[in-house]
């Protein structure tokens, strides 16, 4: 399915999207740098682990107003408080004002609205893409993503550090600029009869239907399998933002990446940093629908339990070289574990779903991110208590550990009489 057969909604998402990403990645990658330095490592990573609890939260209820409100309605909305939020994290690092708390919170804010945009944005896929069209779709969308993390953190290597301010002022002007294009060029996909709204229902019932649609879901024991393995799974890829800079900021130091003769261009920490993020943006624009076409031939769990193994080993080298050059043939590793379910896990979820309840399940399948990206930081104070080397092998642990229950998840779901064989075969 070529682009320009595409919905219109989607078109003018992706070209719009793929503005505000370039610049978020600008600065994104070098923030748990920023809260490293000004609050030390320990107090920095339960403070990235607090804010993710809030996101969480925001995921689980972004699914259910997607589904009751409108996958474009929440978009809009959570777009315009991305940029709110940027600006006032502008303002917090201005030449005003100088307040890396106000900073903090404005970055637990955008991972809020950002939890929100989320799950309406995947359902809006799922409501304009035919089932076999799917995966490639999600597979551009995570290819522009990732365009953007070759982009971005090269430049933000070069504006980051004297124009922080800045580009945060950018990013806020960007994300108003998309919550208008949003509202003025997109129309409304959610299926009619997920909008049924009682108007008599007291302000707090939308929270009791909601836990009561999520405890629907989570009886299914496939689909909290997929959670939980994905969850585990999380731990090593969530760590490119979160341990890997800090583990590159303290053990690369001037290494010399290309020589010749007497010329040699060194790299630091940062900077190698910098070259391993863009490494895994540009392996994954260039691969991921070439990587996708190929891994749908194959079964799902064969795909899902190599994926985490793969994930395993890159995790296990990282922690065993400093070497630049050793680095990157473990992120390259990393990335190949990365793209083989990049186009089929989304589209997994939509393909056992319920119509009107899409916005829901996508909220719960990102559980895997956000509760994922909850537990994540520890892994920084983690380096204090017990050292990088056991940091290390606990995350490659945890992924060989998720590569055992999508087994079992699969096992689950080929027997007879189970939620998944009812709703489509996986």
């Amino acid at each position: 399915m070529k682009i320009r057969d595409w919905d219109s909604n989607l078109k003018v998402r992706l070209f719009g999207e793929a503005a505000i990403n370039i610049t978020f990645w600008m600065f994104f990658p070098f923030l748990t740098i920023y809260f490293a330095g000004e609050f030390g490592k320990d107090k920095a990573g339960l403070l990235l682990i607090f804010s993710q609890v809030f996101s969480v939260l925001a995921n689980l209820m972004g699914g259910y107003c997607a589904d009751r409100f409108g996958r474009k309605t929440m978009m809009v909305l959570s777009a315009f408080g991305q940029g709110l939020s940027f600006l006032v994290f502008a303002l917090a690092d201005s030449p005003w004002l100088n307040s890396p708390w106000l900073g903090f919170i404005c970055f637990a804010f955008v991972g809020v609205f950002s939890s929100f945009y989320w799950p309406a944005s995947q359902a809006m896929v799922a409501d304009v893409v035919e089932e076999k069209h799917r995966s490639h779709v999600f597979a551009i969308f995570y290819t522009s993503i990732n365009i953007a993390v070759v982009i971005g953190p090269v430049l933000g290597a070069i504006f980051y550090t004297k124009y922080r301010f800045e580009l945060l002022l950018i990013a806020g002007i960007i994300c108003i600029i998309l919550a208008v294009i949003l509202a003025k060029m997109t129309r409304e996909t959610v299926p009619q009869q997920s909008q049924l709204v009682n108007e008599n229902d007291k302000w707090y019932s939308f929270l009791i239907h909601q836990m009561k649609d999520y405890g629907i879901i989570f009886k299914d024991k496939t689909f909290l399998l997929f959670i939980i393995a994905g969850v585990l799974a999380a731990q090593t890829f969530m760590q490119l933002d979160l341990l890997i800079p800090i583990y590159t900021s303290e053990f690369v130091h001037n290494q010399p990446l290309l020589k010749f003769g007497d010329w040699a261009f060194s790299v630091s920490g940062e900077q190698a940093f910098g070259i391993l993020l863009s490494e895994n943006g540009f392996l994954v624009a260039l691969f991921t629908v070439a990587v996708t076409k190929i891994m749908i031939k194959y079964k799902e769990r064969n795909v899902f339990v190599i994926s985490s193994l793969t994930y395993a080993a890159a995790i296990f080298m990282f922690g065993q070289t400093n070497w630049i050059w050793g680095l990157i043939i473990a992120m390259a590793l990393f990335t190949f574990g990365e793209l083989m379910t990049v186009g089929i896990q989304q589209s997994f979820v939509s393909k056992i779903a319920p119509e009107h309840m899409r916005g829901q399940y996508f909220a719960a399948a990102s559980l895997r991110f956000t509760f994922g990206k909850t537990i994540a930081p520890i892994s920084i104070p983690l380096t204090v208590w017990i050292g990088y080397d056991w940091t290390f092998i606990i995350l490659a642990g945890l992924a060989v550990l998720s590569a055992v229950l999508y087994w079992l998840m699969f096992a689950i779901s080929e027997k007879p009489n189970t939620v998944v064989s009812k709703k489509g075969s996986v």
